[in-house]
C-alpha cells in the first residue's frame, strides 16, 4: 500500500489527475482473463509532470471556488486547462459542467457520482468503454469487467456529429473475443426416440376405383413432442434502436424488457447487445449469462440513452459481424431487432406516390438463407405507422429476408416485455430441438403425380416429372408443429392406391446427429360402389387457413393502392364463408382465425386507420401465418401458435409486472375491454364506421 499511497501525496502535492487502480471484482464465474486497471490508466511520473504546460501547473488553490465562468476554463478534478486541441476529450455532464473524460471517468469508477461542482446527483454516468481498453490492450479481447458498468451514452464533443461517445470509441477490426463455451463431454450418451413425429391426413378416406382426382388433398402434419427436456444453449444478439425518438418512456420500456430477456437466459446461454442510432456499436461480446455475466450486461443496457438518427442497417451489420466472427458457436443463435423509426441513412423518404423500396440493403447478405451463418432476424416495430414511430414493411421484410418474424407493438406499457417474452419464450422452450428440418414427400404408386404444395414462406418445389417435392423447414421448437397441404392427382385402380411417402431429416441441436423420420404411405381405400364421407376436419381447416392468408395478402395490396373498401371487402367475405362453414362451426382454431380477419377488417376502413396500425398489424397476421409461428400483433399477446413454454414465459413476464399505464401511442380503434382468451365474435361495424373496439387476444394452437 506504501507505494500507492506515496504516489497519490506526490500527484495531490502538485495537483495532477492521479487514476487508482481499481480493486478487482472477485466473483466465483467472473472471466478468467482480467486486464489490470492500472496498466490501463498508468500514473504520469514526475518527468512527465514536470513536461506538463506551465499554465496547466500553475493554477491557484482558489480557483476551486470560483464561479462557472473559471470551471468552464479548466478541469476541478486535476485543476489543468480544459483547451480543445491538447488531445483529451471534454466530458460535459448533465448539470452542464465539464470535466477531462478520464478525469471524471476514474471518479465514478471509484464511486464519486456527485458534480464537483455543484454537488448535483448524476443519472447519466461517463465510462471507459471496453473498446478503450481493448486498444490500450493492444487488441486483447479480455477486459476487466470493473470498467463495465457505467456504459452511457452522452455526448462528448458537439463537433462530432453529435454523435453519443460509446460510438466514437475505437473498436477491434474483427468481433473474435467471445466469452468461451464449455465443450459437450464425451460419454454418458443414451439413446432417445426421434424428436420429430409425422402425421397425415386425406381429403377423404376413400374414393370409388373407377374415379379419378387431379386435386386431391393430403395435409402432411409435423409436431416436436412436449416431452423433450434437453435444451440447446443459445448465441442471441439484440439490435436495440437508441435513436432520439427512443427517449422518455420508449427507453425505460425497452431497458425493462432487456432486464427480462437478460434475467431468464441461463448460464449456457450468451448474449450480446448492439446498440445504434446515426451509427451503431456493439455494447459488449458474446457473453455467458452467468449471475456476473447479467449484473454486467444489465448494467450496460440501463446506461443507455437515446439521441441521433436511425440506421437500422449499420446495426444489422455490427450484429451479423458478431455472428461471423465468433470463435465459439453454441448450437442456437438468433437476432432480434427492435426498433421504433424509419431508416434515415439506407432508404429514400416515405412518399406514398414512390414505389416501395428496395429493403435489400438492410441485411447483410451473410446471415441471409444459404449463407453460412444464416441467421433469423425477430423484428419488433414499436409503435404506429401514422406517427412515422416505425415502418412497418422495412420491418417485416427484413424478418421476411432471414426467415423471422415480425412482430408489432403498439407500445402500451407492458407489451414490449410481453412481445419479448413471447419470442424468447420460443428460442428458449426446452428448445430449438430440430435445425435444418427437411420434408420430402415421394410419390408411391404408378399414376400418382405431385401437383402442388401449400408451404407458406418455407421455401417448397415439386420435381420436373411430379414425382416428388420437398419444403424447407429449417428450424423448430419443442412443441411447435407444422402443417403442410399437398395435392395430388389419384388415378382410377381397383386396390387400394398408396399415394405419398413422406420423410423428414433434420440436425439435432443437442446431439449434432443427422436424424431421418420416415412416414407411413398414405393410402387410400378404392371400393367398387361411390361412398358418402364428409371432408376430413384437419384437411377442410388447414385449406380455410391457406385461403384466409392468401385473403390477407390480397387486402394488403388493395389498401396499399389505396381501394380500402376492396380490402375491407375481401377480408368480409372470407371471415363470412368461414362463418357459415358449418362443421368448422364449434371449432375454436376457426372461430379465432374469424376474429382475426373481423379484427383487420376494421383496421382497413379509411387511411387513417390503415396507415396508424392496419398496415402492421396485417404484416405481422402475414407473418405468423406464413410461418406458423407466433408473433404480437398491437397489444394482444396471447396469439396463433403459441408453444406451452411461449405461455408461460408470457405468464411469468405479466406476474412480475404491475398494471402499466398506457405510457405512449395506443391503436385508436382499439379499448381493453375483453380479456377473455377466446372472444366471442361480435357483428361486422357498417361500412365507413370504425364500430366498437377491444382488445384482442387470441387464444390459437395448431390442432392435436
Amino acid at each position: 500500500m506504501a507505494p500507492v499511497w506515496e504516489r497519490a501525496r506526490r500527484a495531490l502535492a502538485t495537483r495532477f489527475c492521479m487514476h487508482f487502480a481499481a480493486r478487482r471484482v472477485v466473483v466465483d464465474d467472473a472471466p478468467r482473463e482480467l486486464v489490470d486497471m492500472e496498466a490501463q490508466f498508468p500514473v504520469a511520473t514526475e518527468a512527465e509532470q514536470q513536461q506538463q504546460q506551465p499554465e496547466e501547473r500553475e493554477v491557484s488553490l482558489a480557483s476551486r471556488s470560483s464561479g462557472s465562468r473559471s470551471s468552464a476554463k479548466m478541469c476541478a478534478i486535476c485543476l489543468s486547462a480544459m483547451r480543445s486541441g491538447r488531445g483529451q476529450a471534454l466530458f460535459t455532464a448533465e448539470c452542464s459542467h465539464k470535466f477531462h473524460f478520464n478525469c471524471i471517468s476514474s471518479n465514478v469508477q471509484h464511486g464519486n457520482t456527485i458534480c464537483p461542482i455543484c454537488r448535483a446527483v448524476w443519472k447519466e454516468l461517463p465510462f471507459q468503454g471496453p473498446q478503450l481498453a481493448a486498444s490500450a490492450a493492444h487488441g486483447s479481447g479480455r477486459l476487466n469487467p470493473s470498467i463495465w458498468p457505467q456504459m452511457s451514452m452522452l455526448s462528448v464533443n458537439p463537433l462530432e456529429d453529435e454523435l453519443p461517445v460509446v460510438f466514437l470509441i475505437p473498436e477491434p477490426a474483427v468481433f473474435n473475443d467471445d466469452e468461451q463455451i464449455e465443450t459437450a463431454v464425451g460419454g454418458g450418451h443414451y439413446e432417445i426416440p426421434p424428436l420429430l413425429e409425422i402425421t397425415t391426413y386425406t381429403e377423404f378416406p376413400a374414393i370409388q376405383e373407377s374415379v379419378a382426382q387431379e386435386q386431391f388433398a393430403i395435409l402432411i402434419h409435423l409436431r416436436v413432442p412436449t416431452w423433450v427436456r434437453t435444451r440447446a444453449p443459445l448465441d442471441l444478439v439484440t439490435v436495440l434502436d437508441v435513436s432520439r425518438s427512443m427517449s422518455g418512456p420508449k427507453l425505460a420500456l425497452l431497458k425493462r424488457a432487456m432486464r427480462f430477456v437478460i434475467e431468464n437466459l441461463e448460464p449456457s446461454d450468451r448474449l450480446s447487445v448492439v446498440a445504434f442510432s446515426s451509427s451503431a456499436c456493439r455494447l459488449f461480446p458474446l457473453r455467458k449469462m452467468t449471475a456476473f455475466g447479467q449484473q454486467q450486461s444489465q448494467q450496460a443496457v440501463d446506461s443507455l440513452v437515446a439521441d441521433g438518427g436511425t440506421n437500422i442497417a449499420e446495426g444489422l451489420r455490427k450484429a451479423a459481424r458478431v455472428v461471423e466472427d465468433r470463435q465459439a458457436r453454441n448450437p442456437v443463435c438468433s437476432i432480434i431487432l427492435l426498433s421504433d423509426g424509419v431508416d434515415s441513412h439506407n432508404l429514400p423518404p416515405r412518399d406514398g406516390s414512390a414505389p416501395e423500396p428496395d429493403y435489400a440493403p438492410l441485411v447483410p447478405r451473410s446471415i441471409l438463407p444459404g449463407s453460412e451463418h444464416h441467421v433469423p432476424i425477430h423484428a419488433f416495430g414499436l409503435g404506429m405507422d401514422h406517427d412515422h414511430d416505425h415502418d412497418s414493411r422495412a420491418m417485416h421484410a427484413v424478418a421476411q429476408m432471414s426467415s423471422g418474424t415480425f412482430s408489432f407493438i403498439d407500445m402500451v406499457g407492458s407489451s414490449i416485455q410481453d412481445a419479448l417474452a413471447q419470442c424468447i419464450g420460443g428460442l428458449l422452450s426446452v428448445s430449438v430441438v430440430a435445425q435444418e428440418t427437411r420434408l420430402s414427400v415421394e410419390c408411391a404408386d404408378q399414376g400418382v403425380l405431385l401437383t402442388s404444395i401449400k408451404s407458406g414462406s418455407y421455401a417448397s418445389g415439386v420435381d420436373g416429372d411430379g414425382r416428388g417435392g420437398f419444403v424447407h423447414v429449417g428450424r423448430l421448437y419443442a412443441d411447435e408443429e407444422r402443417d403442410f397441404l399437398v395435392t395430388v392427382r389419384v388415378p382410377p385402380s381397383r386396390v387400394s392406391t398408396a399415394l405419398v411417402r413422406p420423410l423428414c431429416t433434420y440436425h439435432d441441436a443437442v446431439t449434432a446427429e443427422m436424424v431421418r423420420v420416415g412416414g407411413d404411405p398414405v393410402m387410400l381405400l378404392r371400393p367398387e360402389f361411390p361412398v358418402s364421407a364428409g371432408v376430413s376436419l384437419q384437411v377442410e381447416r388447414e385449406r380455410h387457413r391457406v385461403r384466409a392468408t392468401e385473403d390477407m395478402a390480397a387486402a394488403q395490396a388493395a389498401a396499399e393502392d389505396g381501394d380500402y373498401a376492396r380490402a375491407a371487402s375481401i377480408l368480409a367475405t372470407r371471415r363470412v364463408l368461414l362463418e357459415s362453414c358449418a362443421s368448422l362451426s364449434w371449432d375454436q382454431q376457426t372461430q379465432a382465425l374469424v376474429a382475426e380477419l373481423r379484427e383487420m377488417q376494421e383496421r382497413v376502413l379509411n387511411p387513417q386507420l390503415y396507415e396508424g396500425s392496419g398496415r402492421a398489424y396485417i404484416l405481422s397476421g402475414l407473418s405468423s401465418h406464413s410461418w406458423q409461428r407466433a408473433t404480437a400483433r398491437g397489444d394482444s399477446t396471447e396469439l396463433t401458435y403459441q408453444t406451452r413454454s411461449m405461455v408461460e414465459m408470457l405468464s411469468r413476464s405479466q406476474a412480475l409486472q404491475p398494471e402499466v399505464p398506457e405510457a405512449l401511442s395506443r391503436t385508436p380503434s382499439i379499448s381493453s375491454t375483453s380479456r377473455s382468451p377466446a372472444p366471442t365474435p361480435a357483428p361486422a361495424p357498417a361500412s365507413g364506421s370504425s364500430g366498437p373496439r377491444r382488445r384482442l387476444r387470441l387464444s390459437f394452437r395448431p390442432f392435436h
